[in-house]
């Protein structure tokens, strides 16, 4: 964007205005007759022609076509298949003007995204006059690049646009906001919505909307209110979303209060909360394990007639099933069903976890046994969860079974479940185990907190295994992999004399 900030367009340069030779002789007779053919859809006798279709033939027939952009297209995708020889940049940018004449964006951006991008501009902009084109065409070229996340060439195209007097869209604006934002730009994304504020491009309510996101994801809850205040300032009136999105981003700070007054303002300004607004909240409140307060919302979002969804319901799932209450869960599970939601694998993995964090194994395992009825396949987050199970039981020899199912099947552990593992080992003092699981998590790149890394290397030193404890650490040291704050100049203090000096 600093390029953007740079330049103040206050001398426009001037749109070239490049022309092609006139047709003449056997070239305007072979353009006459294959102009006939097509705009009479006479394409098998278009096929004789093929070899003889340069690309300046082929040039005078597509502007001969400009005001059929349906033949224009035919014509196109003809010449692709059975001509490709023929096409040229020239020739697509006759298309793509044709195109933005007739406001056919959709097939436009669909043109313009199958073509390297870095010429396209110069090649649209010297045929621009040639055409008689709208200025949509750099739009759609812009907003094409957004959807496609190539930001430094759609950064490029918006400053040419400004420089040669083409402003963009709102809508293309707002696409190349949201393109940043789905890639967690949220910075780059604040830095163009301030370009845009200062252009002549006027904002609408989700071009904000997107500007209190940004904000949110950069923990700035202040400004996005502030924006929220502004709506009504610029004649925007704030929607459903736009709250939303203050309060997902008061939930994810764990500003509870904020996020309960940014509710009561959605009356205020005639918004209805629909099921995203309960659902952040329930969501909320469940990270902070405050399931009391979010069976409240909950609660409160059936006495305001909004019907619950899945998300609902395993979010709440989740939520008791992390504090291991499965009592609660299978509450909501019943409601779930009265309702007639139907459960998914994450509804059956947060059952299962909250039944593993209890140690109620068998139970667990018989709603593994349900997942085939329910045509549901069992993920990591599945494993994991019967992992927790084995491990609160002690029993790390199952732990160790269902982790090597887990891997047979597919599915990656992550961090968590290995450290788990090994943990688990080490209370067993089954040292070789935890070991063999720390190799296998080595061997994906991951490595332990420094605590579960301290518990099993206590644990080899005191079953008098400290030279495996030193060359496992060597080993993780020489692949980067020694976690931060692990002090491996302990293991060496706990070896014996004789080891040391090895």
């Amino acid at each position: 964007m600093r390029s953007i900030r740079q330049r103040g367009f206050s001398t426009l340069l001037p749109i070239p205005h490049r022309t092609i030779p006139e047709a003449r002789g056997q070239d305007l007779d072979l353009i006459t007759v294959a102009h006939s053919h097509v705009i009479h859809s006479h394409w098998h006798k278009l096929h004789s022609l093929s070899l003889s279709l340069t690309p300046f033939r082929l040039a005078h027939l597509l502007l001969a076509l400009q005001n059929d952009h349906v033949s224009s297209l035919k014509l196109w995708n003809w010449v692709l298949q059975h001509s490709p020889s023929s096409h040229t940049l020239q020739s697509l940018s006759i298309v793509a003007h044709t195109l933005a004449k007739h406001r056919q964006f959709k097939t436009l951006q669909r043109i313009l995204s199958s073509h390297p991008p870095s010429t396209l501009f110069d090649s649209l902009l010297h045929t621009y006059r040639l055409c008689h084109s709208s200025p949509l065409v750099f739009d759609s070229l812009f907003k094409t690049l957004a959807h496609t996340h190539k930001f430094r060439d759609a950064t490029r195209v918006y400053v040419l646009m400004k420089e040669h007097g083409f402003s963009p869209t709102v809508e293309s604006c707002n696409a190349f906001l949201s393109s940043l934002l789905s890639l967690r730009r949220p910075d780059i994304a604040l830095s163009f919505y301030r370009e845009i504020r200062r252009s002549r491009v006027s904002p609408n309510v989700y071009t904000l909307n997107m500007a209190m996101r940004a904000y949110c994801m950069l923990g700035e809850l202040n400004r996005a209110l502030e924006i929220l205040h502004s709506m009504t300032d610029i004649g925007l009136r704030p929607n459903v979303v736009s709250f939303n999105t203050l309060i997902s981003g008061c939930c994810n700070k764990g500003l509870f209060g904020m996020a309960l007054k940014v509710k009561s303002l959605m009356g205020e300004h005639g918004v209805q909360a629909n099921v995203v607004t309960f659902n952040a909240l329930i969501n909320g409140f469940c990270k902070e394990r405050k399931l009391h307060e979010a069976n409240r919302v909950f609660s409160e979002m059936k006495v305001a007639k909004v019907v619950p969804n899945v998300v609902t319901f395993n979010t709440l799932l989740n939520g008791y099933g992390q504090v291991g209450d499965s009592e609660m869960g299978s509450r909501v599970y019943e409601e779930m069903k009265r309702n007639g939601v139907k459960a998914d694998i994450l509804t059956y993995n947060a059952l299962i976890l909250g039944l593993c964090k209890e140690g109620k194994t068998k139970k667990a395992a018989g709603l593994v046994r349900e997942l085939d009825k329910e045509n549901l396949v069992p993920n990591a987050s599945t494993f994991s969860a019967l992992i927790t199970g084995q491990c609160v039981r002690n029993n790390s020899e199952r732990a160790f079974l269902v982790y090597r199912s887990m891997v047979r099947s597919g599915c990656c552990p992550n961090e968590k479940t290995f450290q788990m593992l090994i943990s688990a080992f080490c209370k067993n003092e089954d040292f070789d185990g935890a070991v063999q699981v720390l190799r296998d998590m080595l061997d994906r790149l991951m490595s332990p907190d420094s605590s579960t890394l301290f518990e099993l290397y206590d644990g080899l030193c005191r079953c008098g295994k400290n030279q495996l404890a030193l060359q496992l650490c060597s080993e993780m040291e020489a692949r980067r992999l020694l976690p931060e704050g692990f002090d491996k100049d302990k293991i060496i203090i706990t070896l014996p004399q004789n080891e040391k000096t090895n």
